[in-house]
């Protein structure tokens, strides 16, 4: 695993902190958007490990769909969790009249900590 990997798998890892920070502190609509970011570091990294970087949210989307999900390099469950995080976090940091629950902010997170631990395993067997 090279280091620009390492480096944002390790980010992930504080984004998933800060996401349980904040859920301790009833904010579950700002929780979900770190832990999606989370999320997005650990997407980066895998890409990264195969050369790839992006500037947007979509090209990263994109391209984990492509090169991990859809050939079963990693269970297309982390694509799916990827897209649905990304939407709550849209629907925290711009709706003004939030609907994301205690419960919603402890799945993505419990998600990105699952996407986490494949994406160390799979970039430590490279």
């Amino acid at each position: 695993m090279n280091d620009s990997a390492k480096a944002l798998l390790d980010k992930g890892r504080r984004a998933i902190h800060a996401a349980e920070v904040l859920l301790k502190d009833g904010e579950a609509d700002f929780a979900i958007g770190r832990a999606y970011y989370a999320m997005l570091y650990v997407a980066e990294a895998l890409l990264i490990g195969k050369g790839l970087r992006f500037r947007k949210h979509g090209g990263v989307h994109a391209a984990f769909g492509e090169h991990f999900a859809k050939g079963g390099v990693l269970d297309p469950k982390f694509h799916r969790w990827l897209l649905d995080a990304y939407d709550q976090r849209i629907l925290g940091d711009y709706g003004v009249e939030v609907s994301l629950t205690d419960e919603d902010a402890e799945r993505v997170i419990q998600q990105a900590g699952e996407f986490l631990q494949a994406a160390w395993v799979y970039l430590s067997t490279k």
